[in-house]
């Protein structure tokens, strides 16, 4: 899919309540300046992007503490209800029927899966046991098994998908998908740090596979790689987010449909559970790591704790300043000027070579990024363009995703026109039929 804002591949998107720095704390955090997108006046819920809760989409079946809550399980809740609160949620908290922006479901107490259902989610493989048992107490176990495991499955599967449906019959525009999603588990970096490889485990890519469904009924995909302190600055860092990103790369290529779906990364500034921020290596091993495999963006989500107080906006406004801010613009231009050299504008650039450490870097030697004050206000830009050896560098280690619309190797052949499009200008009939090709 073409990027949501023109001529940006590569978008960072803010996902952090941060309004209350400027409007009680008195710092502004200037988002605009680093080529970050976010909503009007910072807030979760707006015109760009969208984050629905537990409570605030439908009435999702879960356990709380032990207590259940709208049936507790998927095969025990009603659809009707859940849809009819559903509908009312959409149109309060998206009220444009033309909404085409992010919109992320956040359920995550249970997953559609029975086999993925463990530890602190045991409780919806032991409560569907029961369902299941109260009504066949003549069963075996291996009875009993099978059927809660076939019940919750079903019944899952039935609860997100039609849960999509609506959603997009209600804001057909909208790039809507469930946060987490896809996931492999390569979670295994507390069990032996030192051999970590990062790879997902082999189960677990058949497992996606079996969640064509959900891929199917998801306009976009967004997967996430918060990073724990453990993994900091190290190459087990790296490891982790690659396997993830390649992953979500790989399931965003499996539905019926003639384009990929896009990916937009769940990320951090921060480490995960802390108030810490990233180090420069770990910008890269997920900012850039996600640029360079061929996202469309990452977004940067963080809680309350980032306004909390004057000192936490203070400090955020000085790490977007000094690091966050600076490596957002090289990114973010690099991947604009890569996609406007080796691919015409029509697509993004991703890593050739997905092992390799290729990265959407701006050459020090061909740019520079600028911060200045202006009239008191604080700005980056950089200067600069790529030189014959950059040109050289970008075509050895990248290639094109084109936008729908366009193929060639370097996007430059209108799948409508079949012809050429020149970088100065093509003829207006060409345009023409092509945006009518797009559109439809």
């Amino acid at each position: 899919m073409p990027p949501l804002m023109d001529n940006q591949p590569f978008m960072v998107i803010w996902n952090i309540p941060t309004g209350k720095c400027k409007t009680h704390r008195g710092v502004d955090l200037q988002l605009n300046d680093f080529n970050i997108v976010t909503n009007q006046n910072e807030v979760f819920m707006g015109g760009n992007i969208t984050i629905f809760y537990i409570e605030q989409f439908g009435k999702y079946p879960h356990y709380d503490k032990g207590h259940t809550v709208n049936g507790g399980l998927p095969q025990n809740t009603s659809l009707t209800g859940h849809i009819k609160k559903m509908e009312a949620d959409i149109k309060r908290y998206l009220p444009s029927s033309s909404y085409r922006g992010l919109a992320i479901i956040d359920w995550e107490e249970w997953r559609p899966q029975w086999v993925r259902n463990w530890g602190s989610k045991s409780i919806y493989r032991d409560k569907s046991l029961e369902l299941v048992q109260a009504k066949h107490s003549l069963w075996t176990a291996d009875q009993i098994l099978e059927k809660a495991k076939w019940e919750f499955d079903t019944a899952a599967r039935n609860f997100m998908g039609q849960t999509l449906n609506v959603a997009h019959i209600r804001r057909p525009q909208a790039l809507w998908g469930y946060y987490l999603f896809p996931d492999c588990y390569n979670y295994h970096y507390n069990n032996d740090f030192s051999h970590y490889d990062g790879k997902c485990p082999k189960v677990e890519f058949g497992r996606n596979d079996q969640l064509h469904w959900l891929w199917e009924k998801s306009k976009a995909l967004y997967p996430s790689i918060y990073m724990e302190e453990i993994l900091k600055s190290s190459e087990q860092g790296k490891r982790f987010v690659r396997a993830r990103v390649q992953e979500a790369m790989r399931v965003s290529l499996m539905t019926k449909s003639k384009y990929a779906l896009p990916v937009f990364v769940y990320t951090r500034s921060h480490y995960a559970y802390t108030f810490k921020p990233m180090t420069q290596a770990d910008l890269i091993h997920t900012i850039g790591e996600s640029a360079a495999m061929g996202a469309s963006g990452i977004i940067l989500w963080g809680g309350i704790e980032f306004s909390r107080t004057k000192d936490n906006c203070q400090h955020v406004k000085d790490y977007l300043k000094n690091t966050l801010g600076p490596y957002i613009v090289n990114v973010t231009t690099a991947a604009r000027s890569c996609s406007q050299y080796l691919c015409s504008k029509h697509g993004r650039c991703y890593r050739k070579y997905p092992e390799g450490n290729a990265y959407l870097h701006l050459s020090k030697r061909s740019f520079q990024i600028v911060t200045r004050r202006d009239h008191g206000t604080f700005r980056v830009y950089t200067k600069g363009k790529l030189s014959f050896k950059d040109k050289r560098q970008l075509k050895a280690h990248f290639a094109c995703q084109c936008y729908k619309g366009w193929d060639g190797q370097y996007c430059n052949k209108s799948k409508c026109t079949g012809s050429k499009w020149r970088q100065n200008g093509s003829l207006l009939i060409a345009a023409l039929l092509l945006h009518i090709c797009i559109q439809s």
